[in-house]
Order: structure tokens, then sequence, then C-alpha cells
């Protein structure tokens, strides 16, 4: 039975390397110098055993003495060029190894933002990360080294078997004897070491994924003090990859030994051979001598595509799963001929017999059958219990989802057959979990607005009641944040966001618990901020606090996923349903004691 993790000894396929061609093929300059270096420093190897053997057959036998100043000359020439080869090859084979796998990780991280929020949820981030880095950092060492080695010693490989086999047939036959009786082995034990470098990279992923996942909430793994049981934890998956880095490593160093092995053992089973034919006269001593220079250029040829196939093979492995990733398709694309959006934006919003189930719980409907229109400009508050699928409202019209039946409309055009982009462009967000990100203030500010100037960016911080606090920080709206922006507090955190959706401008403003996070007196400043904001936006409030929401247009009520209230504040509490039972809840919780 296999380990868990583990997957069969398959055959050795390098096809997932050419999925480096197009990488390759953009620098075609580079590529051909490398190729011709490479070319260059076989050929001037292959040269040495001519010189080798003229200078044994004629300069030592007394014949032509002067021959050998010549030769040695030579041979210093061929040095020199065989250096200058190298060292042009090494670098190009470098470059291309580092303008590769630079290429490679842009492609595969814009390939990932545009991916549905349905791909996250079933795939681990910090395994994606994984495959983000170490798997191109494989690719790379493949790209750099082992590519270029492998061409290297094939050459040399070839051009050595064919001045074998013009320098003496016979010893030639002998040697393919013995070709087989390496080569099986080889290919048989590549499998295994294939098989548990995949299983090593696999370790390695999940190691990493626990970590960043373990890392990334510290405060609440430090405050339930679960920072042993976490390190433990770490510590067994950290083993494991080294368990699985072990076994890997094991294979290889035994496919070395027994390439070395078979290698040596049949140089010295062709040299005893052709030793026969020199003490019989049937051959000189030079021309054995450049035979047996040959054999040893294919043997070592060989040994180095030995190892050096563990490492094309592992290469293949972490390629092979890049292009898994890169294969994976959004479930939410640009239509191929996508209708435009009217301009200017109205921000009208339409839902018609709308439901929705998501993929990971598709036997509860997060909403069934909502119909509901809102007009340009108009401020509509979303309430209901947890659950209700007020978030999911928010997720269709931003089309992280497409329902599952139904239509949702901006401005009269159904999202799923709008551009993308124009279609989210549409909308400034407000979430309830703030997210910024490790840079300054003012990048924060203008996240999606990044052509924003300064003073557009105080202006926004300054409608939502955050310039104060900011300015008295060290460096002012050039304060690097931490991650998550854990260096502020939750209000401070919230107002920036709000900043944020006010630099944005956009004609729909989505506000989820906006002031959720804020004191009272804060909360009191930011509503005024956020009242002038919606001035001419549509806006869309969920709000589980009624206080904020009675000053709404309209308030849909939502319970289990359907519209079951519609109308103002004082409308629904003299209807005496789900809002009325929410608001004495909230309003007067003596009374509902």
């Amino acid at each position: 039975m296999e380990q868990p993790g583990e997957e069969k000894a398959k055959p050795v396929s390098l096809r997932p390397l050419l999925r480096l061609r197009p990488y390759l093929l953009r620098h075609k300059a580079m590529l051909a110098v490398a190729f011709l270096a490479l070319v260059v420093a076989a050929a001037a190897t292959l040269a040495v055993p001519l010189a080798m053997r003229r200078m044994i057959d004629l300069g030592f036998s007394g014949i032509e003495p002067d021959l050998i100043d010549t030769y040695f000359a030579t041979l210093l020439f061929v040095g020199v060029v065989l250096a200058l080869a190298s060292a042009a090859r090494f670098y190009c084979v470098n470059w291309l190894g580092e303008r590769v796998v630079a290429d490679i990780r842009a492609d595969v991280f814009r390939h990932l933002t545009g991916l549905s929020p349905a791909f996250y949820e079933v795939s681990h981030s910090g395994e994606v990360m994984s495959r983000l880095t170490a798997d191109t950092t494989q690719v790379k060492a493949a790209a750099s080294t082992a590519i270029s080695q492998a061409i290297r010693n094939a050459l040399l490989l070839t051009g050595a078997v064919i001045m074998m086999v013009v320098t003496s047939t016979k010893l030639s036959l002998a040697v393919l004897i013995a070709i087989p009786i390496i080569v099986l082995p080889l290919a048989a034990y590549g499998r295994s070491v294939r098989a548990r470098s995949r299983h090593a990279q696999d370790t390695l992923a999940h190691a990493s994924a626990y970590a960043s996942e373990s890392l990334g909430q510290v405060r609440v793994l430090q405050a339930f003090t679960h920072e042993e049981a976490t390190a433990k934890r770490f510590s067994e998956a950290v083993d494991r990859s080294f368990e699985a880095a072990n076994a890997r490593a094991k294979a290889r160093a035994g496919l070395t030994a027994i390439a070395i092995f078979l290698v040596f053992a049949s140089v010295v089973s062709v040299l005893w051979y052709g030793a026969q034919d020199v003490l019989s006269g049937a051959m000189t001593g030079g021309t054995l001598g450049q035979f047996v220079l040959y054999a040893v250029f294919a043997a070592a040829a060989v040994g180095s595509l030995s190892e050096v196939w563990g490492e094309v093979a592992q290469a293949a492995g972490a390629a092979e799963r890049l292009g898994e990733l890169l294969q994976v398709q959004s479930e939410i694309e640009s239509p191929a001929h996508p209708k435009a959006l009217p301009e200017p934006p109205r921000g009208e919003i339409a839902f018609s017999d709308v439901s929705f189930t998501y993929p990971l719980r598709p036997e509860i409907r997060s909403l069934d059958e909502v119909s509901f229109h809102i007009k340009p400009g108009e401020r509509v508050a979303l309430v209901g219990p947890s659950g209700a699928g007020k978030t999911t409202i928010f997720a269709l019209l931003l089309r992280f989802y497409d329902p599952t039946a139904g239509r949702v409309e901006v401005d009269g055009v159904a999202v799923n057959e709008a551009d993308l982009h124009a279609l989210r462009s549409r909308f400034a967000v407000v979430p309830q979990e703030t997210a910024l990100f490790a840079d300054t203030i003012a990048a924060n500010i203008a996240y999606g607005a990044e052509a924003a100037s300064r003073a557009e960016i105080e202006a926004a911080a300054k409608a939502a009641y955050a310039h104060d606090f900011i300015v008295e920080l060290p460096k002012g709206y050039d304060t690097m944040l931490g991650e998550g922006g854990v260096t502020l507090s939750a209000g401070q955190r919230q107002r920036i966001a709000i900043a944020r959706a006010v630099l944005r401008s956009a004609p729909i403003l989505l506000l989820d618990e906006a002031t959720s996070a804020l004191d009272a007196t804060s909360e009191t400043l930011v509503q005024k901020a956020l009242d002038k904001v919606m001035e001419g936006r549509t806006t869309l409030v969920i709000a589980h606090r009624l206080s904020t929401v009675v000053g709404a247009d309209r308030i849909l009520v939502l319970d289990r996923g359907r519209l079951v209230e519609e109308g103002t504040h004082q409308t629904l509490i003299r209807q005496g349903g789900v809002y009325a039972r929410l608001a004495e809840l909230q309003f007067a919780p003596d009374a509902a004691e």
C-alpha cells in the first residue's frame, strides 16, 4: 500500500519541461549564443584525443620530435578555446535560468490573481505560495544548470561515440554490447528518483503551508498558548519533509554509484580488450590511447548525465506542478465579447429571481429566488440574521461567483455579460474585515487608485476622519504598516479602508459593517463622513447594528436566503416581522430577556 502523499513510480517524462520552451524562445539571441558556446566547448574537448594520438605515434617515436612543441601548443590553444566557450556557456545559461524563472513567477502570480474565490476555497494559500517559490526555484536549477549540462554531455557523448567508431569499429562494437548493461538499470532506478522527488516537494509544500498559516495568526496562537503544540506539529512536518528529501538523496546517490561503477567496469573491459590488439601489432598505441580517451569522454558524459538526470527529473516534476496550476481555469472570466456598460455610470442594481449555492455547500441555498431593484443614488440596507445571504449579495454583485439561477444586473447589463474589470471598477468596497498590506499608509489608501496624488490621498483620509491620527505617526503618510496593518488599532484600520473607498470614487458603494470596529466617538464622525460620501452614489449597507441603517431609503430584510421584508425602518417596525424582532432585541434588550 502506498504511503500518504506518495505516488506510484511512473516512467520519467520530460514532457513538462517543454513548457519552458516559450519562455526560452523569448530570448533567442542569448539562447543561440549559449548553444554555440556549448558546441564549441564540446568540439574543443573532442579535439584533444586527435592531438594525443599523433603525439604518441609520431612525436614519441622519434620520427618527428619537433612536432611535440606543435602538438602541445595546439593543446594549449584548445584549452583557451574551451575555457572561453565554457565561461560563455556558464554566463548565458545562468542568465537564461534567472530570466526564465522570473518570467514564470510573474505569469503564475498573474494567473493566480485572476482565479475566482472558489479556487481558494479548496486550495491552501500556503501550498500555492510554495509552488510559486520552491517549484520555480527547482525549475531555475534545471533551466540554468541541469539542462545545459545535459545538452553538453549529450553532445560529448554523441561526438565521442562517433569518433570511437571512426577510430576502431571492433572496439566500438564491444562498447555497444556494454551500453544496455549500463542504461537499463539507470532507467529503472530513475523512476524511483522521480517519485521520491515529487513526494519530497509535496511534503515541503505542506510544511510551508502550515508555517504560513500559523504565523499569519500569531496573535491567536499566543493568546491560546499554543506555541509548543504548533512548534511540535511543524517540527513533525519538517521531519517528514526531511525523510522524504533523504529518501530522494539516497535514491540519487544509488543511481550515481551504479552508473559510475558500470561505466568504469565497461571502460576497463574495453581497454583490456584493446591492449591485446596493441600487443599483437594490429593497433598502434596512439590509436588505442585515442579510443580510450573518447571512451573516457563518453563514460564521463554518461556518468554526468546520470547525475544531472535526477535534477532534470525533479525539475520536470516541478514544471508539471506549475503547469497544473497554470491550467486551472477560473470559473469566473470575462466573456469573449463583453457588453459595454453605459457611460456615464448610473449605479443601478437589479436582482431577478436570483438563487445561489456555494460550491462547498451545494445542499444549502444561500439565496433563494431573491428579487429587488435599486435605483441610482438610493441608499439601501441589507439586514437579517447571520447566514441570511447578505454578504452573498455583495459577492454576486462583484461577480466573485455566478448565480445558480436568475439574473444580476448593473446599469442594465447582466454582470456575466460585462467585462470583469469594467464591472468591478464601478464598485468601492469597505469590507467587514479590513484588508491592509505591508506598505505605506498612503499606498494602502491609494490601493486601486494608484494614479492618485498625495493631495487626493490626504483629502480622502480627511473625509474618513483618518488624517489626524495619520499625521501623528512618525512618518505620517509614509509610515510603513505591518502585515495586515497590525500596528494600528481596529478603528484606525477601518478608517483607512473607508478612505480607500472614498478615493476610489466609484458610483456604487458597498459597506459591510463599515463602522463595526469603531468606538462611539469615531462612529459618529465616520458616519457623518459616510453620509457625505454617499451623496450621489448608490449605496448598499450590510449592518447588524440597526442604529446605523435607520436613515436608509429602504431596508431589505433577508432570512435563510429569502427576501422576507422590504421597506423603511418605521414601516418594518409596524409590520411586526423579522426586522421588528431584531429591533426589539437591539433597542429594548430588557424586554427581550
